[in-house]
């Protein structure tokens, strides 16, 4: 049974999600309809930025209905940006006033959002036994095929919370980007791994490596402890 303060929390993280999900639809239909006059931009929140000059550019294809129309979801696209920096604020506050999330957030990617999300999927972590429980019940462990007696490692499994896997991911794909800056224990064997398995696999191994160590913070109550070589 979840607390009234749980349920706020998780909310709050449904309702972030949902205005991020709705931000990207409405970018990609604004693309679509410049593209039916020429007008291409590219993937990303910034190329959006444009469409102001696009609409003030007499000599485009655009028509005076199709700048009002453009113009009219542009505003709703910025609408859904401001919002959305209300949750982000919202979900900082919440996690520095919450000691589990505190401790969450002194590991490598775990910001506050990310550390926020996490708590809100684990719990108290009480109900798996050990880290790799916690990645296995987030997708974040390799599927077997056994035969013959032969064991091979396919894929990551990727069952669970989709949006949780997600951000674990992104907040590993910061680490790993980095890496090649630092010379602590984490960035050489990151560093290792990118050399040796490649760029993805280097960043899923890590998002397996931080929730195992993740659930030892919330279920055990630990802090994170850089290991020192």
């Amino acid at each position: 049974m979840k607390t009234v303060e749980q349920q706020d929390q998780q909310l709050l993280i449904q309702q972030r999600r949902q205005l991020i999900g709705e931000q990207v639809r409405l970018g990609n239909q604004i693309r679509a309809l410049l593209m039916e006059y020429g007008l291409v931009l590219a993937k990303g929140k910034a190329s959006l930025a444009r469409i102001p000059e696009l609409l003030e550019d007499g000599e485009n294809e655009l028509g005076p209905l199709s700048r009002q129309i453009l113009q009219r979801q542009y505003r709703r696209w910025r609408a859904l940006r401001e919002e959305l920096a209300w949750y982000d604020r919202e979900l900082k506050t919440q996690a520095k006033a919450d000691d589990t999330c505190c401790r969450l957030s002194e590991l490598p990617g775990f910001g506050p959002i990310v550390s926020q999300v996490f708590k809100g999927w684990i719990g108290d972590g009480k109900q798996l036994k050990r880290g790799r429980d916690a990645s296995a019940a987030l997708g974040l462990v390799p599927r077997q095929h056994s035969t013959g007696g032969r064991h091979v490692l396919l894929g990551i499994s990727k069952r669970g919370d989709r949006y949780v896997r997600a951000t674990v991911i992104h907040g590993a794909r910061s680490v790993v980007q980095r890496a090649t800056r630092k010379e602590d224990a984490l960035s050489r064997w990151i560093n290792r791994l990118v050399q040796t398995r490649g760029y993805n696999k280097a960043v899923v191994a890590l998002a397996n490596k931080l929730v195992r160590m993740a659930w030892v913070i919330v279920a055990r109550g630990e802090r994170y402890r850089p290991a020192v070589v």
